[in-house]
């Protein structure tokens, strides 16, 4: 019996479809790794660097004088976790909230001047940032006699940065969050806020603190905000109103100095740094597979 199609013109007709997927595939790998690339080198190059200056006297000591040996920079790591801390007290409760009325309970033309605005924040550059907090806090406090720049002013503008990141992601969270979830919490005769707080929050919780991970992964790493703000400081933060230190700060003014023991410093914060972020990073995804 003969076949109404050739086995020469299938094998004709499949053979340049496998070959351009084989191709597409190979592309898309290629594609993947040169996205890689920049990040592995980048990590390799700051392990490679700040592994060989790191030592325990780095976390407990503060920073030294040039060309004297030893040293560390403990105050900047207390400093950083005290302004992201601040930034994230500011920024997280805020972000949920507005997230939670555009989603919930907002008109569809005020959902979308309020989103329209907070991408356009997510796109200022974050010294615009520490120019308005030096504006709003710094100078406000030297008004009153209570200080200039401090830890305040440092974690005001890490929470603008933080801020537009939470919204988006809280938002894109609690819509994802499926419509018949709501309208069963409702049938069960659950109020609108029992709905949101018992039912939409828990289900969209693994995508906020994800969202709220990524903004203060992106905080800690600032560094221009935290100049007009913050500035530095040599010695242990002791109050909220005075210049307080930061890795990221201590990374710029070490590494551009002509002194090798403050740039061996200078790789170790970095190192530090990338290790806290990564650090975050974990326990975020640790903890929302264990709530889920």
């Amino acid at each position: 019996m003969t076949s109404l199609f050739p086995e020469s013109s299938l094998t004709r007709s499949s053979s340049p479809r496998k070959m351009f997927n084989t191709t597409m595939t190979v592309v898309a790998f290629i594609c993947g790794a040169l996205a890689l690339l920049p990040l592995l080198a980048v990590l390799s190059y700051v392990l490679i660097q700040g592994f060989s200056s790191l030592s325990l006297s780095v976390f407990t000591e503060l920073p030294p004088a040039p060309l004297r040996k030893g040293g560390g920079f403990g105050n900047a790591i207390l400093g950083t976790l005290l302004m992201v801390g601040i930034g994230a007290a500011i920024s997280i409760p805020f972000g949920v909230l507005a997230a939670i009325y555009l989603t919930e309970f907002s008109s569809g033309k005020i959902a979308r001047w309020v989103r329209f605005a907070t991408n356009i924040l997510s796109g200022v550059p974050s010294i615009i940032a520490g120019v308005f907090a030096y504006g709003i806090v710094v100078l406000t406090l030297v008004n009153l006699n209570l200080g200039s720049y401090s830890a305040i002013g440092g974690g005001f503008a890490l929470a603008i940065l933080m801020l537009p990141i939470i919204v988006r992601t809280t938002d894109e969270a609690l819509q994802l969050v499926s419509q018949d979830l709501r309208q069963a919490s409702v049938g069960l005769g659950a109020t609108k806020f029992q709905t949101v707080t018992q039912v939409v929050l828990p289900a969209a919780l693994p995508a906020i603190v994800t969202g709220s991970t990524l903004a203060v992964a992106r905080a800690a790493g600032e560094t221009a905000p935290l100049l007009f703000t913050a500035l530095f400081s040599s010695f242990w933060p002791d109050s909220l109103f005075k210049p307080t230190a930061s890795l990221a700060v201590l990374v710029y003014n070490f590494a551009t100095t002509p002194f090798k023991n403050l740039q061996s410093l200078a790789w170790a914060a970095s190192l530090i740094l990338v290790l806290m972020v990564l650090i975050t990073s974990i326990i975020a995804r640790w903890a929302t597979r264990q709530k889920a």
